[in-house]
Formats: C-alpha cells, structure tokens, sequence
C-alpha cells in the first residue's frame, strides 16, 4: 500500500521524504532519544541511509515496511518517526516501533502516534497481530503503548546487545479483535 496518509487531530503519519533526514536526525542522533532504543546515536550519513532505504522500500511490491514521519498538523515538522514491519514467518502480523523527538515528550504525542500506526495497521493493511519490544527500563513507553491499547506480554531475555552487553526486552502486543478504532478520522 502506498503512499500511507493518516491524521490524528494533531499529527499526520505519512511516507518519509528526502528532506525529512534533519528532523530524524533530531531523534536517531539525540543520546536521550536513543537511549532505551537497541542501537546507539545514529550519524548523520546512516540517517541519509536509513531515509533512502526507507524510500526505496516503500515502493517495493509486496511492501514488508512501512518507515514513516510523523509530523505536526499545524507547523508540518517532523517530530517523530514510525515503523511497521511485516513478518514472513507471521502472516498477517507485524512488528512496531515509534521514537520522538525528546523536545516533544509528556505531551501524549506517542500515544497519539502509536494509534495512528495501530490503524494503519488493523484499518489500511488488514493485519491480525502487531508487537513491540521495548527497554525493560523504558516506563514512560510501556504506558504508551498500555493507553493505545496493547497488552504486556513478557521479556525476552538477553534480547537485543548495545554497548557490548546484552539487555532484555519486554514485549507488547495487540490484536485485531482487541483494537477498537480511535476517534481520530483518517
């Protein structure tokens, strides 16, 4: 499915551009912003890479994933950044992730962002299972993703390996009979 397009009453999550790199570069290379993530401070020259992978995988057919800005309604910056991953060993299930602009933080925006890629999800691609893992340390995400509806699963020990140690993660997931759509219009 392309382009993807869906609005919140204070964001949009849409396809990434080429000019977006300087506001992803704002969260990926942002320490505080990384800092529960599974990879450290990203350079500028990976964020260029990640924005032209995530072009080039967009028009790809079947599409396996969705990278996506989410921007402000009323300045149309990016303030954060969105991924769906489809599962060829699931059908039908993807994997989530969301990061924000640490400027942006306690303002409900993350709630906000995983809803709108919870409907692209269920609404736009049909999908019966989407997760997320994240940091056992990350309290503030754990409740986000508690207030947009997914369930806590379990951990996954010795998971993901940053820094040169390993760290769990712990799983959340939703399905589509559990999602109910928000009152956010498409």
């Amino acid at each position: 499915m392309y382009p993807i397009s869906r609005h919140s009453p204070r964001l949009h999550l849409r396809e990434l551009h080429p000019g977006d790199a300087e506001g992803l570069f704002a969260i990926y290379g942002d320490a505080r912003a990384t800092e529960h993530m599974s990879f450290d401070p990203r350079t500028r020259d990976d964020i260029d890479a990640i924005v032209a992978r995530s072009i080039t995988s967009a028009a790809m057919d079947p599409r396996q994933e969705y990278a996506l800005a989410v921007s402000d309604n009323e300045d149309g910056r990016l303030i954060g950044f969105g991924r769906l991953a489809l599962d060829p060993h699931q059908p039908d299930a993807a994997t989530f992730g969301f990061a924000l602009r640490p400027d942006t933080w306690g303002t409900a925006y993350g709630t906000e962002t995983v809803r709108l890629l919870l409907a692209c999800a269920f609404e736009d691609l049909g999908l019966h299972r989407v997760w997320g893992a994240r940091s056992p340390n990350n309290i503030a995400s754990a409740r986000t993703m508690q207030r947009a509806g997914l369930i806590e699963e379990g951990r996954i020990r010795e998971h993901v390996r940053r820094g040169g140690r390993w760290q769990d993660s712990v799983t959340h997931s939703i399905l589509d009979h559990e999602y109910s759509a928000t009152p956010y219009p498409s």
